[in-house]
């Protein structure tokens, strides 16, 4: 039985429940904004970052933009799971991945539109990023790729948590990570061990892409790293939501 009928309905059904959840927008399209007016207007004179601090701030903070709407794809999750509503979908034969790919996709919806609305304040703001049509086409591509991996990743910590108040805590790491990345400042600026894990760590080689693709130099193997990157989080999400799915539901 194809699931693509069942997952636009569960689509529809999770898009309503965003658009009544005035915290759920919030999060995921404001609050990367203040962040990116506090930075630039309040700390971007105290970084010496070789650019403007507007131009080096915009992706690291585009990344942030996907990560802060995390915590309601998780309370999501976990509600349908905890409530009983997914065993009601069992019992009028929807498959599971119409449920979880719903919730996926509804998440990677909010991150493009918290992502459009930062650059568009970030070019108010003087951001004058040099990317042509394919650099921009890759940027979309990689703040997709990395929406569905962060997605996945989001729905399965939050199948596994026992309540919505812990599912939302489960996502409090993916949200904090980007601050000990090349985000705020470049990584050898920070001191010893932070400066070894900011430049290691899985959303750093992301960043660095989108700088790049941005300034019209992408650098290949940022590139490969961070769609590595991307895949490996997306299968671990993917395996690990439908395992918990099948056990729990």
């Amino acid at each position: 039985m194809s699931t693509r009928p069942h997952a636009l309905v569960m689509l529809r059904r999770n898009l309503k429940h965003v658009a009544r959840n005035p915290t759920t927008v919030f999060n995921a399209v404001l609050m990367p904004i203040i962040i990116l007016l506090m930075f630039v207007y309040m700390f971007g004179d105290a970084f010496d970052v070789g650019v403007d601090y507007v131009d080096y701030a915009t992706p690291g903070l585009m990344l942030l933009a996907v990560c802060y709407g995390l915590g309601s794809t998780a309370t999501a999750a976990n509600s349908d799971m905890t409530k009983g509503i997914i065993n009601r979908f069992k019992v009028m034969d929807v498959p599971r991945g119409a449920v979880l790919t719903g919730h996926v996709v509804t998440s990677v919806l909010t991150n493009v539109v918290a992502v459009a609305a930062l650059v568009g304040v970030a070019l108010l703001l003087g951001f004058s990023p040099a990317a042509g049509l394919l650099e921009w086409l890759g940027v979309a591509g990689l703040v997709v790729l990395l929406g569905c991996a962060t997605g996945w990743l989001t729905v399965a910590l939050g199948l596994a948590a026992r309540s919505p108040e812990t599912a939302g805590l489960a996502s409090v790491p993916l949200v904090m990570l980007p601050f000990f990345s090349s985000a705020i400042v470049p990584a050898d600026a920070m001191g010893p061990g932070l400066a070894q894990f900011a430049q290691y760590q899985p959303f750093t080689p992301v960043i660095e892409t989108l700088r790049g693709l941005l300034a019209g130099t992408p650098d290949t193997g940022d590139a490969l790293l961070a769609v590595g990157w991307c895949v490996a989080i997306a299968a671990v999400g993917y395996v690990w939501a439908g395992a918990t799915f099948t056990r729990r539901a």
